[in-house]
């Protein structure tokens, strides 16, 4: 079953924000109890929040990053994980943690590349699937999606709360953008980083290549 394929090709991503986010929760909250690393178990504690909840934790991590240098040391890590709510058994699985990618033994570590790791790993078909997309919706090349992007591109006319009058144009692409940001937190724009973060996470609750390939080009028209 196709669970994006719900009402047109404009709302089909919309109805994928939901149901695979829905579905991706569970499959994660599952995968928790049987993860066996510190870095699978905050995985799959950030993804139970939906696709946007590696980003959410980023997010809680710039907030302890006073001077803007994308470092934290091991108070504020564990500070910042706490805060977000996602949470390890014991401080030895901190600590591998925040050592794993303490890359220069100097006390502190890079919060975008363990992020980075955070991320599930998709393979290189998804990736390109994920990349081809990306590049037709950012229509001016300049490495972000905006309103003015997605216009043309993704068709709201057919969307039942457009049709109803109950949203606008603008506010429904709006509402898409904001599917890729945490809840709450959207700002009208979409990067390249984000979008694979958020891609990343719909992946995981996809088992096979063929699947994820006949979802996007479906999605996107590719």
């Amino acid at each position: 079953l196709i669970v994006w394929l719900l009402y047109s090709p404009s709302s089909i991503t919309m109805s994928a924000t939901h149901r695979s986010e829905q579905e991706m929760k569970r499959n994660m909250k599952q995968k928790l109890k049987e993860a066996s690393t510190p870095l699978e178990k905050l995985r799959c504690q950030c993804l139970a929040r939906g696709a946007a909840g590696i980003k959410g934790l980023g997010r809680t991590f710039k907030i302890f990053d006073d001077d803007g240098n994308n470092q934290l040391c091991f108070e504020e890590f564990s500070k910042g994980l706490h805060d977000y709510g996602v949470y390890l058994d014991d401080d030895s699985e901190y600590r591998e943690v925040f050592e794993q990618f303490d890359v220069n033994q100097d006390g502190s570590l890079s919060f975008d590349e363990f992020l980075k790791a955070l991320r599930p790993p998709m393979s290189k078909t998804r990736m390109r699937m994920v990349r081809q997309a990306f590049q037709k919706l950012d229509k001016d090349g300049n490495g972000r999606i905006t309103i003015d992007d997605l216009k043309g591109v993704y068709d709201v006319t057919r969307n039942p709360k457009y049709i109803s009058g109950e949203m606008e144009e603008d506010e429904l692409l709006l509402e898409f953008l904001n599917s890729f940001d945490t809840p709450g937190r959207g700002d009208g724009k979409v990067e390249w980083d984000e979008f694979v973060s958020y891609y990343s996470g719909v992946s995981a609750s996809i088992d096979t290549d063929t699947y994820f390939v006949l979802m996007m080009t479906q999605a996107w028209k590719l």
